[in-house]
């Protein structure tokens, strides 16, 4: 088969994507009219418009205020439901997903409406799309580690329903060294911990990720490679780095995707993984990823699968499950 008809064919596991990130201009501008919200757009296509933002601040600055739209848990619901239907197209059957709470119980909104409407939608997703999924609560780390240990006191009550936290957010300024306490309480109380580190920050980021916070998988990574030292690391303990290509591409943390690493990086044998970061502002879900850098680096098709392959043993999934998906991409 072509590398095409490959890529829609593989199994695949998203490990890195913001649920809030997924909120398509459609969908954003039928929930503010239906809660009655006023947003500075007239349009859907003056939504689409907003979209084009130049930097992570900028970027950010959309994506908050997006998300303001988002009140009930029907919207919750809604907003993920989406994005489930977004995995189906692409053959992604296990998804780990992110959420900001903060993002919303700043707002007045309660932490259980948040996570009610994003479960729903994931028991609709296994019975109805045959989707595995787990949830990610994440810390913004531009807010202050009191704020987060006071968002996993909240999130204590519904530890059956949160596997593991994260840190995303405003990187440059804002080290994970920050956070050294909420995760070592995290851990304590059993979550499993992720955290963004190696985008636009440096790559002392995500050495502090892993000996500060103890990481179980780097978000991002991708200056990881600045350091050699570091990569020897990362290869040494098979640690994952969920990357990010469009997104890379589209905050420009590369001007061009013939430059991107994720190729050099996966030639080196870092567990590197293909995610859609936030596919709505981004351009391009889980499959556009890989057809951006199947066209641009021209993997082989023994590459690809081995992306498929990596996302699956970077999984927060029981090894069985992991074997068997992993037989299915060899199979093809």
């Amino acid at each position: 088969m072509s590398h095409t008809e490959l890529i829609r064919a593989l199994p695949k596991a998203e490990l890195h994507v913001h649920i809030e990130g997924t909120f398509e201009p459609e969908l954003m501008f039928e929930i503010a009219q239906r809660n009655q919200i006023d947003i500075p757009y007239k349009s859907v296509e003056e939504v689409r418009q907003a979209y084009n933002f130049h930097n992570l601040q900028s970027f950010l600055d959309i994506y908050y205020a997006g998300a303001n739209v988002l009140i009930h848990e029907e919207d919750f619901y809604d907003l993920a439901w989406a994005y489930f239907k977004k995995c189906a197209e692409d053959h992604v059957v296990h998804t780990e997903i992110f959420f900001d709470p903060q993002t919303h119980t700043d707002r007045g909104i309660a932490f259980e409406t948040v996570l009610n409407g994003l479960q729903r939608a994931c028991n609709d997703a296994k019975t109805k799309l045959g989707i595995s999924s787990y949830l990610i609560m994440c810390f913004l780390r531009h807010l202050s580690e009191e704020a987060a240990l006071k968002t996993l006191e909240q999130a204590l009550p519904y530890k059956n329903q949160i596997i593991a936290v994260g840190l995303d957010s405003s990187e440059v300024g804002h080290p994970p060294a920050k956070f050294t306490r909420v995760f070592a309480k995290a851990r304590e109380a059993g979550f499993l911990v992720v955290a963004h580190a190696g985008e636009e920050g440096p790559p002392e980021y995500v050495w502090e990720a892993l000996d500060l916070l103890k990481v179980n998988r780097i978000d991002h990574g991708v200056r990881s490679e600045e350091d050699p030292v570091l990569m020897q690391r990362l290869i040494q303990e098979k640690m994952p780095l969920t990357v990010c290509p469009l997104s890379n591409l589209k905050l420009c943390v590369v001007d061009d995707m013939q430059q991107h690493n994720i190729h050099r990086l996966l030639q080196q044998g870092v567990k590197v993984t293909v995610n859609s970061d936030d596919p709505s502002y981004f351009g391009g879900y889980m499959n556009d990823n890989f057809f951006a850098i199947q066209k641009a680096l021209n993997l082989s098709e023994a590459e690809l699968k081995q992306l498929a392959i990596n996302s699956f043993e970077a999984a927060f999934i029981d090894n069985t499950e992991k074997q068997s998906w992993i037989k299915k991409i060899q199979a093809l």
